[in-house]
């Protein structure tokens, strides 16, 4: 059975931080799929990039974007989402992968602002690969109800796990899928 797991936390939690480490600490190659990272500008943040595992990297959203669509001060660059994150979670990206793993930064509302993403991920719940992903801890009814789903784990992530969390997933994950593995607490 694949491992399903969405990594909870608030803005600044450090799931972007530990989903990073995850994958460095998986084998070159192992993972598809992509993470967001913070623009800043004199200490102030401006916006979000979006790079994918295998290195390719945008501006997704800027306060000097103009949208359509807006979240919060951003404006979002939904062709981002499609030249770079769907190809990432395409079967021929993921067959590449050995490891046959995708890691999600993150499903929030910039990126779900984007329908073809939301339709790629509930395909993506539905296969045979195991998933990784961050969510954001506010309500939202696409995440909610994944995260309703049995066979998805939602970890929580606080200052207390945040910092042997990817060593712990990276040995989970390494790990030959048995029919009986069970999620572990973390």
């Amino acid at each position: 059975m694949p491992t399903r797991i969405l990594l909870e936390g608030r803005p600044g939690a450090g799931k972007t931080t530990a989903l990073r480490r995850l994958a460095a600490l998986l084998p070159a190659h192992t993972a598809a799929g992509f993470t967001t990272e913070e623009i800043r500008q004199s200490g102030i943040r401006v916006g979000f990039t979006l790079e994918t595992l295998a290195g390719r990297r945008e501006v997704l959203a800027h306060v000097d974007l103009p949208g359509p669509p807006q979240v919060g001060k951003y404006g979002v660059d939904l062709s981002v989402m499609e030249r770079l994150a769907l190809p990432s979670l395409r079967p021929t990206a993921i067959e590449e992968a050995t490891g046959r793993l995708v890691l999600i930064d993150e499903l929030g509302r910039m990126e779900l602002a984007c329908t073809a993403f939301r339709d790629a991920v509930i395909t993506l719940f539905a296969a045979d690969v195991d998933v990784v992903a961050t969510i954001h801890a506010h309500r939202d009814p696409f995440t909610d109800a994944l995260k309703r789903r049995a066979d998805i784990e939602v970890i929580h992530l606080t200052p207390a796990n945040r910092d042997g969390l990817p060593e712990k997933l990276a040995a989970r994950l390494q790990k030959p899928r048995t029919p009986e593995r069970s999620p572990s607490q973390f």
